[in-house]
């Protein structure tokens, strides 16, 4: 099985994260245990298994700071690997959330940052909504945002931002 740290993220986080927030705080519980054993059985490798706590550890690390405005930004120039990894659909997506204030600045920045860390050469638009799913998930005060997200992933006709 081909399997990416992409993967075992959503299966993390369609399996724990969305019942019990504080487990994605506690890298032990994480690590540990049954739900090591339990990501093998589903067929990830230890490998895959380590980048994905790596990258949560990481997404952790860098939360924005609580102090900066939802307000109209700068304009993000991509450059580089950024223009051969996420293409434009993406960039368009994620300037529309900044448009419409789910994501602000540092926020976006952080998306990207955790786009950019994903072991895919390209990233398309279903896996940048749920890079921004997870890192909304992990924005406290982003529970409004979080939630038109979600909305976003699950459902066949998305609700449109008014």
């Amino acid at each position: 099985m081909k399997e990416s740290i992409l993967d075992v993220l959503l299966y993390l986080f369609e399996h724990y994260f969305t019942e019990d927030a504080d487990l994605v705080r506690d890298r032990d519980s994480l690590q540990s245990g049954p739900l090591f054993d339990e990501l093998g059985q589903a067929g990830f490798s230890p490998a895959e298994i380590n980048k994905a706590f790596d990258w949560l550890d990481a997404l952790a690390r860098q939360r924005p700071s609580a102090s900066v405005p939802r307000a109209d930004g700068p304009t993000r120039v991509y450059f580089g690997p950024e223009l051969d990894k996420i293409d434009v659909e993406c960039r368009g997506f994620l300037m529309f959330l900044e448009q419409h204030r789910i994501l602000d600045a540092g926020q976006r920045e952080l998306v990207l940052d955790r786009a950019m860390a994903l072991d895919q050469d390209q990233i398309d638009l279903d896996d940048l909504k749920w890079v921004v799913l997870m890192v909304l998930f992990n924005q406290p005060g982003s529970e409004a945002a979080y939630a038109w997200m979600e909305t976003q992933i699950f459902e066949d006709e998305p609700e449109p931002v008014h």
